[in-house]
């Protein structure tokens, strides 16, 4: 019902790189091998976790959930990418458009929560060693996971549902998928109380797991100051160095994509935004936890 009443249109069209469609052939290239490196390089990291027993810890269990999360959300986009590439500007049906939208937020806005459980993890791991096994037991990790989950889909559905229950005066989306942005772009009448539902949203979706992470981290930071040894401070800053790269990574594209108002929004800045964000992100985080990690390396190794 919802999706028959937003506007006459049928479909919508996905302009893509229009842009620059002399440059449609090496893109398509750079695209489909850096979304097969990514797929294999997260493959590789969870299949190395789940391998090795000396891997089967808290820690270890987020992240092959982040490696999972990250093929997901990137699995939901690069096709179409790719299709753009491959025959310029492509017709996408409405109902295409919604669920694209719906699972990309769906995973996108897990990884934020699962990103700030695993600030928790270290948290816990750090300033309260001793009970550490026992706050973070299986059923507590599986919980948290399945929370992201939840978040992520309630959040979805409701930037789903506010974008797709107003009326559009227009069908081409200057953007390479269903993203929020240009579809606001083409909202008829007054825009602002729906920009500002989809900022509270957002706030809620990105900023609370954010200060989380950052509670976290002050107080994890603050326990390794008080630490005896140098030796023991350096151990604690590496297993948090590479969890904290990640984080700075995912908040610092996705953030200014989504924390900003509608007139500030640039397409083709926010085009590049978006790629960080959903393809270079998912290359980097299993790269950046394998060169950083000791253990990780050494279970590569074997």
């Amino acid at each position: 019902m919802i999706l028959g009443n937003f506007s006459g249109f049928s479909e919508f069209r996905l302009l893509g790189f229009s842009e620059i469609s002399h440059l449609h052939s090496l893109l398509f290239v750079v695209l489909l091998s850096l979304y097969i490196l990514t797929l294999m390089a997260n493959t590789v990291i969870a299949f190395t976790i789940n391998s090795d027993s000396t891997l089967h810890t808290p820690m270890y269990f987020f992240l092959t959930q982040l490696s999972c999360l990250d093929v997901c959300y990137l699995s939901v986009i690069i096709p179409t990418i790719l299709e753009t590439l491959m025959v310029g500007t492509v017709s996408i049906s409405k109902t295409r458009c919604a669920m694209q939208m719906f699972f990309f937020l769906l995973f996108g806005v897990a990884e934020c929560f699962l990103l700030a459980a695993m600030s928790l993890d270290r948290y816990f791991a750090i300033c309260y060693p001793l009970h550490y096994t026992i706050i973070m037991s299986s059923r507590v990790c599986r919980s948290l996971v399945a929370g992201s989950y939840i978040c992520g889909a309630a959040v979805a559905l409701i930037h789903t549902l506010i974008t797709f229950s107003s009326p559009l005066c227009g069908s081409a989306i200057d953007h390479f998928f269903c993203e929020i942005q240009p579809l606001l772009d083409l909202l008829c009448g007054n825009t602002f109380p729906r920009e500002l539902q989809v900022i509270v949203v957002a706030v809620f979706a990105i900023l609370s797991p954010f200060l989380l992470i950052l509670y976290s981290y002050i107080c994890i930071i603050s326990t390794i100051l008080h630490m005896a040894s140098a030796e023991s401070q350096q151990r604690a800053f590496s297993t948090c160095s590479s969890h904290l790269l990640v984080v700075a990574l995912f908040y610092g594209t996705a953030g200014s994509v989504y924390l900003r108002p509608k007139y500030t929004y640039c397409a083709s800045v926010d085009k590049f935004l978006s790629l960080s964000y959903s393809l270079v992100t998912p290359l980097l985080n299993p790269i950046i936890y394998s060169l950083r990690n000791k253990e990780v390396k050494e279970a590569l190794k074997k």
